[in-house]
Order: structure tokens, then sequence, then C-alpha cells
């Protein structure tokens, strides 16, 4: 194991190990398009599904983010958890476009709960200066789960989609299971003047001009990243490649991630975070771009190879700069509002991104993705100032 994570408290090696029997079964969303195909859903009513399942992601962190500070952290991603493997039997039974619309929400809506509260016990448990280690850390479990789950998804596919359904559902229970039994509620922060001003609701993330700024840059920069996993399986069905392939490239993604993002987080930690940030958002606009180019195997995965190399190098910061924004009573508003960012860029990627391909072209969606990430790259240094008197003035509090 890199030194770069060897100090980081138990909760957040608990958390990271959880992850990964998550991640091992997060099968059903990439194949979601095939497996619709396989059920004769139209190209039209796809998009409804698809649709319905980004929507879910506006909703869930919103939910999670209230919760995760109302009732605790324990409890929300329990609800989550529980609630999307339920959720996803639902999905599989679904009788029409419809019902299964219904569900996708339901998945998305319930799953989606659970990030706020996981990142919010994140940052309960370690200082500012470390949170970008741990952010790293849980999404390098993330990428191990995913690095198997992409090869597992291609294999399980090809012998019946309830395979899928049945591993993602039991996965959840398991990921329910670490949680319940391995995990402890933090101290909440005593109760004063501004936690009374702030309530319970988002007024307090709405009233802070800086997150307010910081936030819109990274959702650009997420709708890019989200294309990844909405467009490239449409364009690898297009070109007439299989279900596998697409299962292959994920596998790329998460082997390469998997391999070099525990050295590449202790390198570049030495470095400006935001213009790390910024750097490693280029790289991904124009990994995605290049899969217009791409019309075969060895295509896509150079487009994979230069996104997953983009992906490596920001791995734990945005999460890490919202939550040094956060005051100690609102961490779990803080990181809502961040998945709730992270679900809108989703949700223009499943809703528009997935639109603009289908009727005006691959092409003017390529072109879109590079310039609209290139921009936000290039506006995210510019908020560094900021960011760091707001992190010094919170680690001083």
């Amino acid at each position: 194991m890199p030194s770069t994570f060897r100090d980081l408290p138990p909760v957040v090696w608990t958390l990271f190990a959880g992850t990964i029997v998550n991640r091992l079964g997060y099968l059903v969303t990439p194949f979601l398009v095939f497996f619709l195909a396989s059920r004769g859903v139209t190209g039209s009513e796809t998009s409804y599904v698809l649709g319905a399942l980004g929507a879910g992601h506006l909703l869930g962190p919103a939910v999670g983010g209230v919760l995760a500070d109302r009732i605790g952290r324990r409890p929300t991603m329990l609800i989550g958890l529980i609630g999307a493997a339920a959720a996803q039997g639902a999905l599989f039974l679904a009788p029409g476009a419809w019902t299964m619309a219904a569900a996708a929400l339901l998945i998305s809506a319930a799953g989606s709960t659970v990030s706020p509260a996981a990142y919010a016990l994140l940052a309960d448990a370690v200082d500012s200066e470390r949170r970008r280690r741990a952010y790293a850390l849980f999404g390098w479990g993330v990428n191990i789960g995913t690095a198997v789950g992409g090869v597992l998804g291609g294999c399980l596919a090809a012998r019946g989609y309830w395979l899928l359904f049945a591993v993602d559902a039991g996965s959840m229970l398991l990921y329910a299971l670490v949680v319940t039994f391995r995990l402890r509620e933090p101290e909440r922060p005593a109760r004063n003047d501004r936690r009374a001003e702030d309530g319970i609701g988002y007024g307090v993330v709405l009233r802070d001009r800086l997150a307010l700024l910081t936030l819109p840059l990274f959702g650009v920069q997420l709708f890019v990243y989200s294309l990844t996993e909405v467009a490239l399986p449409l364009a690898i069905r297009d070109s007439g490649l299989s279900p596998a392939v697409y299962g292959a490239m994920a596998a790329v993604n998460a082997v390469l991630v998997v391999a070099l993002q525990p050295f590449a987080t202790a390198w570049l930690a030495r470095l400006p975070q935001l213009a790390v940030q910024s750097a490693g958002s280029a790289l991904i606009a124009v990994g995605v771009a290049l899969t217009g180019l791409a019309d075969g195997v060895a295509g896509y995965a150079v487009s994979v190879v230069v996104w997953s190399l983009g992906e490596v190098v920001v791995a734990g910061i945005a999460a890490s700069v919202v939550a040094n924004l956060a005051p100690a009573h609102a961490r779990g508003r803080y990181q809502g509002a961040f998945g709730w960012t992270w679900g809108t860029a989703r949700f223009a990627a499943l809703t528009l991104g997935v639109t603009v391909y289908t009727a005006l072209g691959p092409a003017v969606l390529w072109w879109t993705a590079l310039v609209a990430g290139a921009a936000a790259a290039a506006g995210t240094p510019a908020l560094a100032k900021g960011i760091e008197r707001r992190t010094k003035h919170e680690l001083a509090a």
C-alpha cells in the first residue's frame, strides 16, 4: 500500500472496503442501454428511462445531504442502500418502459443519498490537509470495484441480464451490513448561533458565494466526464460492437486508475490543487472528444486511456475542496450540493447529451464536450485564492 494513504484513520478504510464491495456489483447502469434493447425498448423510450435515471440523481443527493446533517451519516447510508437494492428488483420485473423509468428513478434517487453521507463522514474523520487523500482513496475503491465489475458485467450480461441485477442488489445489501456493524456515528458539533441561523435546509450553501462559483465549474467538468458513461456505449453500439467491448473499455479505465492513482496522488499533492484539477479536466475533455474519431476497438481504447489519465489527475480534489468550504455542522448539505451538481451533470448527459447525439449527430456532442471542458478547466484556477483563504479560516476555527 503506497505510504500516501497509511496514516488515514480506520473509518476511511472501512468506507474504502465497503465501497469496493458495492462497486463490484455496479453492473446494471453501465449495461442499461443493452438491457433495454433486449426488452424491446425503442430509442425514444430509452431516453425516457435514462432521463428518469438522471432525475433520481437530482433528488437523491439533496435529500441525502439534509438527512446526513439531520438524522446522521449511518442511517442515511442504510436508507439509500436498502432502498436501491429493492429498486433493482423492481426494474428487472418492470413490464414496460414507463414502469422501468419509475424503477430507474428509485434506483438512482435511493443510491445517490449514500454519497453525501459517506463524504461527510470522511470529512468528519480527517483534517483538511488529509482530505484530498481520503477522497482519493475512496475513489480508488470505486475503481478497484469497477475494474472487476466491468469484466464481470460483460461476462454476466452474455449469460443473462438477471445476473447483473442479482449481483448489484446483493452488493448493496452487503455494504449495508458493513455500515451497520463497522461504522460508528460521529459526534455532532455543538449547537451555536451560526448553526441555528443556517437552519436545516440549503440556505447555508446558497448564501456561500464561493461555493456558488465553485460548484458550477465542477458541474461542467462532471458533465463532460459523465458522457463516458452515457455516450460511449451509444458510440460503441453504433460501431456494431458488442456489449463486451464496452465492458472491456470500462475495465481499461478502472485498471489504469487502480494502477496509477495512489502514486499520482502522492506526487501531485505537492502542486497547487486547483491547477492540478484544471489540467486533469482538460485531459478528460480531450479524451472524451477523441471518442468521435474512434471507429474500432483500438480507437476507443486510445480515447479511454486519455480521459482515464485525466481522472487519475483530478482524483479526490473536487470533493475535498467542497469539504473544506463547509462549516462542520453543514458538511452533509455541502456534499449534498456537490452530489446534486454531479446529478445535474449526469442528468444533462443522460438527456441533453443523448438528444444531441441522436438528433444533431455525434460530432456536435464531441465538439461541445471539448469546448465546454476546456472552458471550465481554464476558469478553475481563478478560484484558488478564495478557496485557500476559506480553508485556512475553517482550519483555524
